[in-house]
C-alpha cells in the first residue's frame, strides 16, 4: 500500500510504510536528464547530479555530507539517465531525520561552487573516458546510437569530453533553476516511517520552493526501416555484441506482452537464447536479452559475448532463435514466463529501495503508482494471441541493428547475417 500527497507547490510525494523493516529508503526524482539537452549541452543533467554532494548550505562539503549519511550506516548514490535524475539515500529509521535533512539540502540549497565544479569536471570527463574503456559499456552506447541516430536518446547521458568541459557554472545555474522545481520534482519514501511525519518534515522544507515552467523533453525521431550495422576495432580476447529492435513506450498496451516474450526468449537461464547458445551450442558463457521502455519508444536489444572466431556462428544461432519465437511459443512458457515476472516482482516489494524506486518513476511517469494486485492482473491477461501479435510487431527483420566491439577491423559480412 503506498500514500499519495501534492503539496500546494505541486510537489508530489509518495511513501509506503513497511513496518517490518528497520530502514528507510526515500528518493528525489526530478525530471532532469538528457532528452532535456540538446548536443552543445549534453552532460547537463549528468553533471549537476554530482555538484550537490560537494557541499550544501549546511553541510559545506563532501566529507560533511558523506559522514553524516555513512557514519550513521547508511548508503547513498544518484544517477542521471535519459529521463529522470535521482538522488536516493537509505538510513536506519533511527537516522532518518538526518540524512533526510542532507538529502533535501542537496536539492533545495546546494553550494554549486566553481571551484569544486571544476575538480568535478575533471572526474566526469575520467568516467567518460573510462566508459569507453569498457568493451561492454562501449557497445551499449554504439546499438544506442544505431537506435536512435542523431538525437538525445542515442546519446550517452554522461555527454562528451568537449561538450563537458564546455559547460559553465551559469549553465548549470540556470538548468537547475529551471528543472529542479517542485512541479517536476517526486519525493518517495519507503520503510518504518509514517507519511504524516513526512510530508511535515517536506511541507516545513519547501515552503520557499516555487513550481516553475520545466523544458520540454525531445521526442523521437524515427527513420525508415533498415538493417544496419557497427563496428568498432579493439584488440580484445572477446567480441561483444548488441543486436536491437526498437520496442514499446512505458504506456503502451503491448508493455506486458512484449515483457513476457522478451523473458521467453531470452529473459533467463531458461530462456531460449540461453539454453541453445549456452548449454547446446557452447558459444558463449552468457548471453540474454533485455527490453527497455521509455516515454515514446522503447527496445529489444541481446546481449552476448563471444570469441571473436565464433561471433559468425553466435549472430546465426541468434538469427535461427529469432526465427524460431515468431513461430509461436508453447502455453508451458507462457505460463512459466508469468510467474516468474509476477513473483520477481512481488519480491522486489520486500526491498525498501525498490518500493522507493517503483514509487518515484511510476508516479513521474503516469501520475499514478499501481498497485501489485492490478500488476499481476495485468501479466496474467496476456494471452499466446498477444504474444504471437507483438512478436509480429517487434521482430521486424529490416529493423536489426547490430553493434560490436572486439578485434574486427570492419563490418564485413555482418548485415548479411541479420536474416530470420
Amino acid at each position: 500500500m503506498h500514500t499519495t500527497t501534492i503539496l500546494d507547490n505541486q510537489l508530489r510525494v509518495v511513501t509506503s510504510y513497511m513496518p517490518h523493516t528497520s530502514s528507510v529508503s526515500m528518493m528525489i526524482l526530478i525530471g532532469a536528464g538528457s532528452r532535456y539537452e540538446n548536443s552543445e549541452t549534453a552532460g547537463l543533467s549528468h553533471f549537476l547530479e554530482h555538484l550537490p554532494f560537494k557541499g550544501t548550505r549546511s553541510w559545506p562539503s563532501a566529507r560533511l555530507i558523506s559522514e553524516a549519511v555513512e557514519g550513521a550506516g547508511g548508503i547513498m548514490n544518484a544517477t542521471t539517465d535519459r529521463e529522470w535524475t535521482i538522488f536516493w539515500f537509505k538510513v536506519s529509521t533511527l537516522h532518518f531525520q538526518q540524512a533526510f535533512s542532507v538529502l533535501m539540502d542537496m536539492i533545495l540549497h546546494p553550494n554549486l561552487d566553481p571551484d569544486e565544479m571544476e575538480k568535478e569536471r575533471a572526474v566526469i570527463q575520467d568516467e567518460l573516458r573510462m566508459a569507453n574503456d569498457y568493451p561492454t559499456q562501449r557497445v551499449d552506447l554504439l546499438i544506442d546510437e544505431l537506435l536512435w541516430p542523431n538525437q538525445a536518446m542515442g546519446r550517452d547521458p554522461g555527454g562528451t569530453l568537449d561538450s563537458v568541459a564546455n559547460i559553465s557554472i551559469d549553465a548549470v545555474k540556470e538548468y537547475m533553476t529551471t528543472q529542479y522545481n517542485p512541479a517536476n520534482t517526486v519525493i518517495s519514501l519507503a520503510g518504518n516511517i509514517a507519511h504524516e511525519e513526512v510530508i511535515e518534515l517536506i511541507d516545513l522544507a519547501t515552503q520557499e520552493w516555487a513550481p516553475r515552467t520545466s523544458l520540454p523533453w525531445e521526442n523521437v525521431k524515427t527513420e525508415a526501416r533498415r538493417s544496419e550495422a557497427k563496428v568498432e576495432y579493439r584488440r580484445t580476447d572477446q567480441s561483444n555484441i548488441r543486436i536491437g529492435l526498437p520496442g514499446v513506450s512505458w504506456n503502451d498496451a503491448d508493455r506486458y506482452p512484449l515483457l513476457l516474450l522478451n523473458w521467453i526468449f531470452g529473459g533467463g537461464v531458461s530462456s531460449r537464447l540461453f539454453l541453445n547458445l549456452r548449454e547446446d551450442l557452447g558459444l558463449a558463457y552468457d548471453v540474454s536479452s533485455s527490453v527497455d521502455n521509455f516515454r515514446d519508444c522503447g527496445s529489444l536489444v541481446v546481449c552476448c559475448g563471444v570469441a571473436p572466431r565464433k561471433i559468425r556462428a553466435a549472430v546465426e544461432a541468434i538469427m535461427e532463435q529469432f526465427s524460431l519465437i515468431t513461430r509461436g511459443i508453447t502455453t508451458s512458457e507462457l505460463t512459466r514466463a508469468k510467474e516468474f515476472t509476477k513473483n520477481t516482482n512481488l519480491l522486489r516489494m520486500e526491498n525498501s529501495s525498490s518500493v522507493a524506486t517503483w514509487l518515484c518513476t511510476h508516479e513521474f511517469l503516469f501520475g499514478k503508482v499501481p498497485t501489485m494486485e492490478e500488476v499481476i492482473q495485468s501479466i496474467d491477461a496476456v494471452t499466446e494471441d498477444d504474444i504471437d501479435r507483438v512478436s509480429r510487431r517487434i521482430l521486424i527483420q529490416d529493423n536489426l541493428k547490430t553493434a560490436i566491439v572486439g578485434p574486427h577491423k570492419s563490418d564485413k559480412g555482418i548485415l548479411e547475417l541479420l536474416q530470420f
